[in-house]
């Protein structure tokens, strides 16, 4: 089972919340699921935050009346998604002194086997351009620093990493990403630096649009197991610290 669960939520007046709030929400959410954090090497989970608009100020955020804002949780695996998908929010969502109200859920629920057998086994026509919208911000841990830019090796092996560990479906390893990394290109994008408050820190990140191009070249099997790992990151997420809500992945057609 694989989830994306997204609530609607809304404020009756200005809410003033700590630019830190995500770690206290999502732990918040994750005792009402009764799911554990921290014990994970790749967590099983990844979470949005409060996406919508919002002011900054010094090390505080100000959601405004009139605004909708929404928070989505994935389940990668079957524990996780099962949790979400049985979530139930009060209607009243308080936290840190703040209250929100969730009007409105929508679910996309679909498994492992199905997207690798819709994507890949049915050998559909190969899609060679993909748009990606990197909602918050996204990085990578590499040689014990953050890098905040969109390359294609970096986040295919993201994504790859969490299909092996939560599918039934092995795909391959630095084989394949040494294939992808000759066959998908860098074709544009618009992006920005953005930072991650941490409770000690920050960490910086990109947002904004990427096109990925695959070229002509590529065989169309690899093509379809591409597109299955691109399709896959708007579960998954890219990159570094996505249960804490970076690196939230959109796919834009």
């Amino acid at each position: 089972m694989l989830i994306r669960s997204s609530w609607t939520l809304t404020v009756h007046e200005p809410t003033i919340l700590p630019r830190t709030y995500s770690l206290e929400l999502v732990k918040y959410l994750h005792q009402c699921m009764g799911l554990e954090m921290g014990n994970e090497i790749i967590p099983s989970t990844t979470f949005s935050g409060l996406l919508g608009f919002y002011s900054i100020s010094g090390n505080f955020i100000t959601f405004h009346p009139d605004e909708f804002y929404q928070l989505s949780l994935c389940g990668l695996q079957e524990k996780a998604a099962k949790a979400i998908s049985i979530l139930e929010l009060p209607p009243s969502l308080n936290f840190l002194g703040a209250k929100f109200n969730v009007i409105n859920r929508q679910d996309e629920i679909t498994n492992y086997e199905e997207i690798y057998t819709n994507l890949v086994a049915k050998e559909p026509e190969s899609f060679r351009r993909y748009k990606l919208q990197f909602i918050t911000p996204t990085a990578f841990a590499q040689c014990g620093t953050n890098l905040p830019l969109p390359l294609p090796t970096l986040m295919f092996r993201s994504w790859l990493e969490r299909w092996n560990t939560f599918a039934p479906v092995y795909l391959g390893s630095d084989e394949l990403i040494a294939y992808l990394d000759n066959v998908v290109v860098l074709k544009n994008h618009k992006i920005q630096t953005r930072s991650y408050q941490l409770h000690k820190g920050f960490v910086n990140g990109f947002v904004g649009n990427v096109t990925l191009q695959v070229l002509s070249r590529a065989d169309p099997l690899l093509a379809n197991v591409a597109n299955l790992l691109v399709q896959y990151a708007r579960f998954s997420g890219t990159g570094m610290k996505t249960r804490l809500s970076m690196g939230q992945t959109l796919i834009n057609y």
